[in-house]
């Protein structure tokens, strides 16, 4: 079969690629083509635009590369066109695959698979009209989303497992992971310089009190210089580290997490945490929250739980006095322990299943239906 791939940034490269080596399991045939990076072209297939090329993130700078997404998503219109695969696979990357899945579906009959569901619950819920028009089948690797797809707006889904979850267990399931220490505080402040700028300097105040008794390591993001990071670690004993979240977050006793997927992995490594996300503006950013936002969480660890398992202080909740608090209550105590069996359901409801290897299995099997419709 031919499968032709989209993603549009780091973590959609490397959940594409685990999903192309598993379709490749699944058949012996596949061949590749894909907007996509590295990791996907090291499996295999034709690279025809790198995800560099496409990752613009808020209004001014997507404005600014408007002719050259448009002209991206052109391309990739008529070379999928031209290519004729037997599916087009999207991954995340809403804004431009939503747009490409309505031109598949009116000018071609190529089925149309979406793995990683757009998180339409969070916000622009009006999505769901694209979706049930343009997209196939949906593979979601959040459980909640089967209730919000399935039974608030009748659109089946298949819940695939968590790519996540998969990857936390691989590492602890090595024979090279270190032993936990308990003497460790790990700062993970974001993959971005704006929420660097706004959460590291708040993160080492708090923790200047415990210098002398644990390790204070920052999580370095790969795209970000270190010499970023020493304006805000000169006169503290924190040090930092790159490529190494998972070694880390192995030894911590605790952390400080901004929101995202790093909250969901401190979960999975049974790290009690802080998630706190500090903003400019924050009686605004939290008006706007209550506004805009369809979901009474930030955290994954909370939206899985579908109650607070964790405490999270964010925009005009968040404050250092109050950071310092909620970070005293998890390093011992009924708390933390609180929070540790938190984290047990989190894990049981994320299940077991791999999600590249459930959904490369159902989707293999879709397309053998569709080649052999009287079998």
């Amino acid at each position: 079969m031919k499968y032709y791939l989209i993603v549009g940034e780091a973590s959609g490269d490397l959940h594409a690629s685990h999903l192309m080596q598993s379709l490749k399991e699944n058949d012996s045939h596949a061949e590749f083509r894909f907007f996509g990076g590295d990791m996907m072209t090291s499996v295999g297939g034709t690279c025809v635009r790198h995800y560099r090329d496409l990752a613009y993130m808020g209004f001014i700078p997507v404005l600014l590369h408007l002719p050259t997404i448009l002209a991206n998503m052109k391309m990739c219109k008529r070379d999928i066109s031209e290519w004729r695969p037997d599916c087009v696979i999207l991954v995340d990357y809403p804004g431009f695959n939503l747009k490409i899945a309505r031109y598949v579906k009116s000018k071609t009959n190529i089925p149309v698979y979406y793995y990683i569901s757009p998180k339409i619950w969070a916000w622009k819920e009006y999505r769901i009209k694209n979706i049930k028009r343009d997209v196939d089948e949906l593979f979601s690797i959040l459980p909640f989303e089967v209730e919000f797809f399935e039974q608030k707006h009748h659109y089946p889904i298949h819940y695939v497992g968590n790519p996540t979850a998969d990857e936390v267990r691989e590492f602890l399931g090595s024979e090279k992971r270190e032993v936990k220490s308990e003497k460790l505080i790990a700062l993970l402040a974001g993959s971005r310089k704006q929420e660097i700028k706004a959460n590291l300097p708040a993160m080492l105040e708090v923790v200047k009190d415990y210098e002398q008794a644990y390790q204070i390591v920052v999580a370095g993001a790969p795209s970000i210089e270190s010499s970023y990071y020493e304006t805000f670690l000169r006169g503290t004993n924190a040090k930092i580290v790159y490529n190494q979240t998972y070694p880390l977050l192995a030894k911590a006793h605790a952390a400080l997490v901004t929101s995202g997927t790093a909250t969901l992995e401190t979960c999975l490594f049974q790290v009690p945490q802080v998630v706190c996300y500090a903003t400019r503006m924050p009686w605004l950013i939290g008006l706007l929250r209550r506004l805009f936002l369809k979901v009474p969480f930030v955290s994954l660890v909370n939206l899985v739980a579908n109650r607070e398992v964790v405490k999270e202080l964010v925009a005009n909740t968040f404050t250092i006095n109050r950071l310092r608090t909620e970070l005293q209550k998890i390093l011992d105590g009924p708390v933390r322990q609180a929070m540790l069996d938190g984290y047990a359901e989190v894990s049981r409801r994320l299940g077991e299943q791999k999600a590249p290897d459930q959904a490369a299995k159902i989707i293999y099997s879709l397309l053998i239906k569709i080649a052999n419709p009287d079998e």
